[in-house]
């Protein structure tokens, strides 16, 4: 293993992390609201929206990412629509992770326990206040690990954006490796960025649930 190969490839690998941090914290913040949305759309308990929801989750979760990535990128183009590859790769990772979060949302939401909304009923408390002061903070303090944990899973599936030529990490390791015919240093590197990236996405989940925790207590 050549140390001082790897040294002069890092600013590569750095390039690297930065396309696949701006590409997650999209698809994360993307990801998140159409979860969100979805959910708070299944919770109104009305049929179309209820329906609506479960072809949602069904079908992004179903169907590979692989394969959704493929149908925006080359085949919205056949109806006129043309997408770089990072907003191609950024729109397609936010609606696949939202069907993931809104599943999250909906668990967490249901482990609140019923009798508590109950009772700040008979208490005469308004539906707002219950969501804002009972139901939300609970269901947040619920989602935390599970959200670090799904943009964790997110960060793998970013590897896949390289497919359509959007310079991420794994993009980055090929070009070298296409470029210098080079295999172990780039891909440890590739492997340690990935590393790097899970373990301070899981140390920022545990620190907010730390602090929800104590929010709550």
């Amino acid at each position: 293993m050549d140390i001082d190969l790897m040294l002069s490839l890092l600013p590569d690998f750095g390039a690297g992390v930065l396309h696949t941090l701006g590409l997650v914290i999209a698809a994360l913040a993307g990801g998140l609201s159409c979860g969100f949305i979805a959910h708070m759309l299944r919770e109104t308990g009305r049929r179309p929206f209820v329906w609506l929801y479960w072809a949602y989750t069904v079908a992004w979760r179903g169907v590979p990412f692989l394969i959704h990535l493929f149908i925006v990128y080359f085949g919205l183009p056949s109806v006129g629509i043309s997408l770089d590859p990072y907003a191609a790769a950024a729109i397609t990772l936010s609606i696949y992770s939202g069907a993931y979060f809104a599943e999250i949302f909906r668990a967490c939401w249901e482990s609140i326990p019923a009798g508590q909304i109950e009772a700040a009923q008979v208490m005469g408390i308004d539906r707002r206040r219950i969501f804002r002061h009972i139901q939300l903070p609970q269901a947040l303090r619920a989602a935390v690990p599970l959200v670090a944990h799904q943009t964790v899973l997110l960060v793998k599936e970013s590897a896949l954006a390289s497919v359509i030529t959007y310079p991420e990490l794994t993009l980055t390791a090929s070009r070298i490796v296409s470029a210098q015919f080079v295999y172990v240093e780039p891909y440890i590197l590739l492997a340690g960025c990935y590393w790097l990236l899970a373990l301070a996405i899981g140390r920022i989940g545990k620190l907010l649930a730390r602090r929800l925790a104590r929010g709550l207590a």
